[in-house]
């Protein structure tokens, strides 16, 4: 379970008002693709506006913390830095990367993706489904499910999937990670959402027997500022 645990955690491919705010109505396109609308229903317009965003990815396995990482993306300026066990490490976000720097952009990758993945539809290049009815797997509700599926080259983890479950509201509650090779299979939720100056963020993601949460704290949006 472990095992499946941290492969779940490294497994996707390859921000300061904190008040509770009701959904915004998304207004539709008839051109507009479900997976669009759930980037809009989450803010995505709003995140053009955004120049730097910090948050801190969090793993807690039973009661305890394995992984507990501080970002800062200066989005302005393509700079992307970690705090990891009392130590400091940035890079630029550029086409071509050394070693260490990829060791630290294959973190990002994967945490930013459980932070923005409604915006990560939009920004990568999946193939994604038509949506349709389906069970969800932790709470067993009747929900609207699509499929995200990575490419098998290229990124950190090709050929990837995820089976995403989301509400009337267009926000996702649960999602199932499905690795490339087809051994790997973990459900959690998507849960605890809050708003962050137009931001929508799920803090907290839970596995059903609730001995796995993978959270975030910390986060911090900053906009430009209106000329």
């Amino acid at each position: 379970m472990k095992k499946i645990l941290y492969s779940m955690i490294l497994g996707i491919a390859l921000v300061s008002c904190k008040n509770d705010q009701k959904n915004e109505p998304v207004v539709e396109d008839a051109n507009t693709k479900e997976y669009q609308k759930i980037a809009e229903a989450n803010g995505f317009k709003e995140f053009d506006d955004v120049e730097k965003i910090g948050f801190t990815f969090n793993v807690k396995v039973g009661d305890s913390v394995r992984s507990k990482r501080h970002w800062v993306w200066n989005r302005k300026a393509g700079k992307i830095s970690l705090t990891e066990n009392d130590s400091v490490s940035s890079y630029v976000k550029k086409d071509s990367l050394g070693d260490s720097e990829k060791s630290i952009d294959s973190k990002f990758i994967n945490d930013s993706y459980w932070l923005l993945f409604p915006f990560q539809m939009e920004w990568s290049n999946a193939k994604i489904s038509d949506p349709k009815e389906a069970t969800a797997p932790i709470s067993g509700d009747q929900m609207k499910m699509l499929t995200v599926s990575f490419p098998s080259e290229g990124g950190y983890t090709p050929g990837d999937s995820y089976d995403i479950y989301y509400d009337d509201d267009l926000m996702i509650q649960e999602w199932v990670y499905k690795s490339a090779d087809g051994g790997r299979e973990m459900a959690t939720t998507w849960e605890d959402y809050k708003n962050y100056d137009g931001i929508k963020i799920a803090q907290s993601h839970k596995n059903k027997e609730g001995n796995f949460e993978l959270f975030f704290t910390d986060i911090e949006v900053t906009k430009s500022k209106s000329e």
